[in-house]
């Protein structure tokens, strides 16, 4: 691939920045890989002590040039391909920095991934990464990968309010050198509404006993997002928490068809819906295509409407959520949005 792809989102509940450089591409992806000969993983406590020790310094110094909102520096640590179009990859470090500017650093986990004996790109290359003294496999899938040596290091800052993970991906460049330089970075939060992901796990688990699909549901895709630090990484206890989630997907959210809700003598087409943290608390995030948001009175008054018709319709999301946000979406037109707690919502 010879084009450089860079997107960022910049809600706090999904703070990510993916950059997918001519030399590194990555995406979600999970799978199997259909050519997995020529590499290897080696997870950190099966390093040498000399290698871990240069790993961890490296990515503690980038870590902290990046609280430091250094943009410059990171630059200048990073693969040619991704440093030539830096511009989303530097707003995504003014983003963050100011959040975990007094933060602890810590390296929680590093993955070496060599992959220098390829012979070629391959179309999906999957890293098995075993855990000594466990039957675990962490599994790494990356697609388009080209013959290099790779780092995959998690980086927790903690200690501030709103705790964050940063996932490192780094190539040794130039190959055989002591060098390794930026090639992908992905921030995610440790935390929603002052929760982590094994707390929502724990919630998603109890929604479930008591038959309430959706709030299990939306805890679980809440937790899954929260403990995996990046999508193209898979564990045992990853794919347990999503067989769980899948157990209790209600069958009605909306996917190629929307989900529609009749009230009031109006349809409502509902497109998506997920959680986000906000300072009051985790709510549950609706979008739903109409015709005209340009009346302010006139959506305000139709959301409303959707918002009582969706807690009428399933009422158990009123234990589970804070509030509801709800973003109205008409063509050529920018989205018009309000956000109610529970107790404001008749």
């Amino acid at each position: 691939m010879l084009t450089t792809f860079c997107w960022l989102n910049l809600n706090p509940m999904r703070l990510e920045l993916n950059c997918l450089a001519a030399l590194v591409v990555l995406s979600a992806s999970i799978g199997v890989c259909p050519s997995a000969q020529a590499v290897s993983c080696t997870t950190n406590s099966q390093m040498t002590p000399t290698d871990r020790d240069h790993y961890v310094q490296t990515v503690h110094a980038l870590g902290t040039r990046i609280q430091a909102a250094d943009a410059a520096a990171v630059r200048q640590q990073t693969i040619a391909p991704v440093a030539a179009v830096f511009d989303p990859l530097a707003a995504s470090i003014q983003a963050v920095a100011p959040q975990i500017q007094a933060a602890t650093l810590t390296v929680n986990a590093l993955y070496s991934l060599k992959a220098s004996d390829l012979k070629a790109t391959q179309d999906e290359t999957q890293f098995f990464c075993s855990v000594p003294g466990s039957g675990l496999v962490i599994s790494v899938t990356i697609p388009q990968l080209p013959p290099g040596d790779y780092l995959l290091a998690l980086l927790h800052a903690t200690g501030v309010e709103h705790s964050q993970q940063l996932s490192l991906l780094l190539q040794n460049d130039p190959p055989g050198s002591p060098e390794w330089k930026l090639a992908g970075l992905f921030v995610r939060p440790l935390t929603a509404a002052g929760h982590d992901g094994v707390w929502y796990w724990t919630a998603a688990r109890n929604y479930a006993q008591k038959k309430q699909d959706w709030n299990s549901y939306f805890y679980y895709q809440t937790a899954a997002f929260l403990l995996n630090p990046v999508d193209f990484l898979s564990s045992p206890n990853l794919e347990k928490l999503q067989k769980e989630a899948q157990a209790v997907r209600p069958p009605e959210l909306p996917g190629p068809e929307p989900l529609v809700l009749k009230a009031g003598g109006q349809s409502f087409n509902i497109t998506s819906l997920r959680t986000e943290s906000f300072p009051g608390g985790l709510d549950l995030v609706i979008n739903y295509r109409t015709t005209d948001v340009s009346d302010p009175v006139a959506t305000h008054s139709q959301i409303v409407e959707l918002m009582k018709a969706m807690l009428t319709e399933y009422p158990e999301l009123r234990q589970a959520f804070h509030g509801l946000w709800v973003y109205a979406n008409a063509d050529k037109q920018s989205p018009y949005a309000i956000e109610l707690p529970m107790n404001k919502i008749p």
